[in-house]
């Protein structure tokens, strides 16, 4: 047996950066977005392409399988493997060449495909096929794949669009393919697959390339004479079974300056299958087919407003069409319609409104992840695809077959290529699960290969589907491909068990350990997950959103590092082994598991970005409620945890206020240090008036027309920001409400959670829904100042507390409100005119991740105001960016979206940051005041 030590010595003496055996390396890149998990022996993270053929070489000396892994999207299991796997998107990701005169680009294999239309498109260029992974994918996993997306029917799929490729073969051999600089030729490996493809001539064009979705096992047919034995292209789909890819010469297209969206309705999703056949002749780029399982996912999950408006029926079929002439185009989208035998239908030519219905279907393929019932729907048969003719027919056989297993999933898909995706509610986790999965994997490819089709569409075999190969493909044609396995890798290092002598489907399937409260007494409740945190942390598949730079706010870490321990993924990742029992007997003591959470910013970012729902802040108190539990806590705990309790008690006088701050003056570095905090951040001032202490001895103003608002008074905007609470009142007086406070100090505890001190947070908790309580029960709404606070109310507080004190909190949380969603429910309210405001906001992670920012947003337009939201996170997040150690990430983390938007906004534009974290990083990292919505509404207020 090869021992671990000695292969990662000797890659480094190949000249192999970024080794790494850890227990935390392996862990990461234990699973990809697949049902699987495998541990390797050794990570490589290389800089230059150079090293991959050095890796190959140490992998065959030792006999130890190579793994080549991009993004880590594949729900196949084909980036996962036993040996060492190679990581090409942190470093390996160049694109070296755009040609906008022949319309090709030449690309390292970690390059993103977003990041590759980010520089082609300055010349007008794309790359034809569009997964849903398309921001976060890489072209060396795409060309592994064969990856199509929505419109491969207009651009192909990627080996259509493949032209050379640079590999190094298992054996060890260099081979420039195709349109490459310098291209092999007289190779003797060439020439033996020459001869092997003409030996077989009938079996290539009778069992291989049937129709273009035919994704699964080798793509011999481009070695026929009629296809100039392309051996680039049969390359394409390999899962790196053959060969490593070093480089890609790639065909670019000009995308059509004008498209329109056709949107036709029928009785049920087979109905509007059966009318693609119909719709191919008119050339659409893309034929999408969705049903109202998925509207009704995305309605429930993300509200009503997600689903547009959509054309009579129960089934829709989604017809893009693309040409260089309006006119012409909207002809050819009449002729759509008519001949689609549709029961309604909408041509949509705004670009907005075409992107909101596409949403459904982006959006619904990640919701679809879960169950409505919370229950996980598994990848493993997810993207088998059948000739379009057939597709309405083996769509009713499907939907029965999956009655007979008493399964449940929702099917969507790329109908114009006769492709179906669905995740399905198999019972891993459940005695007899894994058979009902076998089972049904037997007689699904066994129904697809009746009708023609392919167990694979677009995503490859991998370790999900090769042994079901033997459905669709005779034994002579298996064989061939094994033949051409030999040919190009003789010793089975690359991806074994992949395609060719495939590993069972069950074997190294990642099932969640269910762990009862008996066995682990956990702090939260976990919603839907029913106390058990194996199911929670097993909510992420592993699609890899959180390594995409989407605009939103998840993840703030991996944005700054681009590691994948900083990724929502990878924390979970880690987080499934410590669960699960492979990190030990103490997993939460464990050094992985520590450092995989330290640069968490507890954002609550993927509580709203991620398309499972994985909550990481929870899953990060949870971890350090575990890992401190009886246990001196680091100095940050006690300091910046308590800090509530510190200044309530600092705020009880104006004497303890002074006497407080001059120490934070004079004793600057011994406070910080004492407090582990971070020499380089500023300490803020307590206010001499605290908010409470002003309101108590303020003059009631107004009547108070329209009833009682009780507000939260948090301690940060009581002990630090009293004005955010005066211009709040003066606001909501002026709104015509009363304004109330409780009668003692209350607390939502957050502090508490961030730093995992679950117990504390609780009992804050009860003392504050206990206080609030009778407010709500007289009709009052609370209304939150600090976001984060406002958050907990909202989400925490019922997850926190349990029996009837959790009922209380959700009575307390359905009252609760922000400042802009009580102004804007507020019949009649007029807001002051702000039509003179212009700057950008920062909305706080947790308002955008647990109440939105809708309302705000709307209450800004309406007023007049040019404001720009900005997405990411401040980067200070509470404790995070002051504590020692986080200050590079925090200030990294600023530098993605605030500071650049600092430098963009005039010196009399407005910053709005509604979150005390947010106006902190501003006031320590630039000479800009972050502003709060009631301080802005409240100074444009009408003189009364």
């Amino acid at each position: 047996m090869v021992d671990a030590g000695d292969l990662t010595e000797a890659l480094r003496r190949a000249g192999v950066s970024g080794v790494d055996d850890s227990v935390l390396a392996r862990s990461l890149y234990s699973s990809d977005a697949s049902l699987y998990r495998v541990a390797p022996m050794a990570v490589a993270v290389p800089r230059e392409v150079g090293e991959l053929p050095a890796i190959l070489a140490v992998c065959r000396e030792y006999g130890v399988p190579l793994t080549m892994r991009g993004a880590g999207t594949s729900i196949a299991g084909n980036a996962v493997g036993p040996g060492v796997v190679v990581d090409v998107s942190r470093h390996l990701n160049r694109v070296l060449e755009i040609d906008p005169d022949a319309g090709t680009a030449l690309v390292e294999p970690g390059v993103v495909q977003s990041e590759l239309h980010a520089v082609a498109g300055r010349d007008g260029l794309r790359f034809g096929p569009d997964p849903s992974t398309r921001n976060r994918a890489t072209l060396g996993g795409m060309i592994g794949n064969n990856a199509c997306g929505s419109r491969a029917l207009g651009y192909g799929r990627t080996s259509d669009n493949v032209l050379g490729l640079d590999v190094v073969t298992g054996s060890g051999e260099r081979l420039r393919l195709g349109a490459m600089p310098s291209p092999t030729t007289g190779d003797p490996l060439l020439d033996s697959l020459r001869a092997l493809a003409g030996d077989h001539l009938a079996l290539l064009r009778t069992e291989f390339g049937r129709f273009t979705r035919q994704v699964s096992g080798y793509s011999l047919e481009h070695l026929l004479p009629e296809h100039q034995f392309d051996v680039p292209r049969a390359l394409v789909g390999s899962e790196g079974t053959l060969a490593l890819t070093l480089g890609a010469r790639l065909r670019m297209v000009r995308e059509a300056p004008a498209q329109l969206l056709v949107v036709l309705g029928y009785d049920s999703m087979a109905h509007a299958a059966d009318a693609v056949p119909a719709l191919l002749p008119h050339h659409p780029v893309a034929c999408e087919g969705l049903d109202a399982r998925i509207t009704d996912v995305v309605r429930n999950r993300r509200g009503p407003h997600a689903v547009p408006p959509l054309p009579r029926g129960s089934g829709w079929l989604l017809v893009e069409l693309a040409g260089d002439d309006p006119g012409e185009l909207a002809a050819v989208a009449r002729r759509v319609v008519a001949d689609s035998g549709a029961l309604d239908s909408m041509v949509v030519a705004d670009a907005a409104r075409a992107a909101a219905l596409w949403r459904i279907r982006e959006d619904g393929s990640g919701l679809a992840a879960r169950t409505e019932a919370g229950e996980p729907a598994h990848a493993g048969w997810e993207d088998a695809a059948v000739p379009p003719e057939r597709l309405g027919t083996y769509l009713r056989e499907f939907e029965a077959l999956m009655g007979e297993h008493r399964l449940t999933g929702v099917p969507y898909g790329h109908f114009g290529d006769g492709c179906v995706h669905i995740r399905i509610d198999f019972p891993l986790d459940r005695p007899g699960g894994t058979t009902v999965f076998r089972d049904f994997l037997y007689d699904a490819a066994a129904l697809a290969a009746r009708h023609g089709g392919s167990v694979s569409g677009e995503h490859g075999d991998g370790r999900a589907r090769s042994e079901l190969l033997s459905h669709m493909y005779s034994p002579e044609a298996l064989a061939l491909c094994g033949r051409v396995k030999g040919l190009f890798d003789p010793d089975d290092v690359l991806n074994p068990g992949v395609i060719v002598r495939p590993a069972p489907v069950t074997a190294d399937l990642r099932v969640p350990r269910s762990l009862s409260r008996a066995e682990l007494p956990l702090a939260f409740a976990y919603g839907e997950n029913r106390g058990d945190l194996s199911r929670a942390v097993h909510r992420c598949t592993g699609v890899g959103k959180c390594r995409a730079d989407s605009g939103g706010v998840m993840c703030p870490s991996y944005q700054a590092t681009r590691e994948e321990k900083d990724s929502t993924r990878g924390r979970a990742r880690v987080l499934q082994d410590a669960v699960s029992g492979h990190l030990g007997s103490d997993p939460w003591r464990s050094s992985a598991l520590h450092d995989v959470l330290d640069l968490c910013l507890s954002c609550k970012g993927c509580a709203s970005d991620c398309p499972t729902g994985v909550d990481m802040a929870a899953y990060k108190a949870e971890a350090l409620h575990q890992r401190y539990r009886r246990r001196l806590r680091p100095r940050s705990h006690y300091a910046l945890g308590w800090l509530p309790r510190w200044t309530r008690l600092v705020g009880r006088s104006s004497f303890l206020t002074r006497l407080a701050n001059r120490a934070l003056s004079s004793l600057r570095p011994f406070v910080a240090w004492s407090a582990g905090i971070d020499a380089r951040r500023g300490l803020p001032s307590f206010a001499p008036v605290p908010f409470r202490r002003w309101f108590a001895s303020r003059r009631v103003v107004g009547a108070g027309d329209r009833g009682e608002v009780v507000l939260f008074v948090d301690s940060f905007t009581d002990g630090f920001s009293p004005e955010v609470g005066r211009a709040t009142v003066a606001v909501l007086e002026d709104a015509g409400y009363r304004v109330a406070v409780t009668s003692e100090p209350v607390c939502c505890g957050i502090t508490w959670i961030s730093t995992g001190q679950l117990d504390g947070a609780r009992a804050q908790l009860r003392r504050t829904v206990a206080a609030l309580l009778p407010h709500v029960r007289r009709g009052a709404l609370v209304v939150g100042m600090e976001p984060s606070c406002t958050g907990v109310l909202r989400a925490d507080a019922a997850e926190l507390l349990s029996g009837s004190e959790a009922d209380a909190a959700r009575e307390v949380a359905s009252a609760t409100r922000t400042l802009a969603e009580v102004l804007t429910a507020t019949e009649g309210w007029v807001a002051p005119d702000l039509g003179d405001v212009s700057g950008f906001a920062q909305p706080h992670c947790h308002h955008h991740a647990v109440m939105g920012w809708e309302a705000d947003a709307s209450l800004l337009r309406d007023a007049g105001a040019d404001v720009r939201r900005i997405g990411g996170c401040c980067g200070l997040a509470g404790n995070f960016g002051v504590e020692k150690g986080h200050h590079d990430v925090s200030v990294a983390v600023a530098g993605q979206q605030l500071l650049p938007a600092v430098g963009e906004t005039s010196a009399d534009g407005v910053v709005l940051a509604d979150g005390f974290s947010c106006r902190t990083q501003l006031r320590d990292l630039t000479d800009r005041r972050g502003e709060h919505l009631a301080e802005l509404l409240a100074r444009h207020l009408p003189r009364r």
